[in-house]
């Protein structure tokens, strides 16, 4: 299926899913955790290599984080050079007091928040994505 760039069609399709498991955003100079297979995502800063990984993984490694988040995944499959997306779900989050990290891979959007927000998070994203269909 071809990625979908109309944003109405992004926000009545997105279909927020909460996964499994808590998560933490770790900073590590040690590139051998780009080989652990629970490594759920990757990023090099000019400050160094942020890592995220499942919660009970860091801790196992002995990384430190200060933030343990829950992951919401958009199953819409979002093109990467769709506009007003990443906008639209961040603000209808921001108006509740919800922070969100965003993560766009090749397929989907992944939303970090905060793991005592993630209920809230998920019905307020069906809500949103349910009013934007009936428009």
């Amino acid at each position: 299926m071809a990625a979908i760039k109309n944003i109405d069609d992004l926000l009545k399709q997105m279909s927020p899913r909460l996964n499994e498991g808590e998560f933490v955003f770790v900073h590590s100079d040690n590139d051998a955790l780009l080989k652990d297979p629970d490594l759920i995502g990757f990023f090099r800063e000019k400050e160094g290599p942020t890592f995220i990984f499942p919660r009970n993984k860091a801790e196992k490694l002995g990384l430190d984080y200060d933030f343990i988040a829950s992951w919401i995944s958009l199953d819409v499959h979002s093109a990467l050079d769709a506009v007003g997306l990443t906008a639209a779900f961040s603000t209808c989050l921001a108006e509740e007091g919800i922070s969100c990290n965003v993560v766009a891979a090749f397929h989907h959007d992944h939303i970090f928040v905060d793991r005592e927000d993630a209920q809230r998070a998920v019905k307020l994203l069906h809500t949103f994505s349910n009013k934007s269909a009936d428009h």
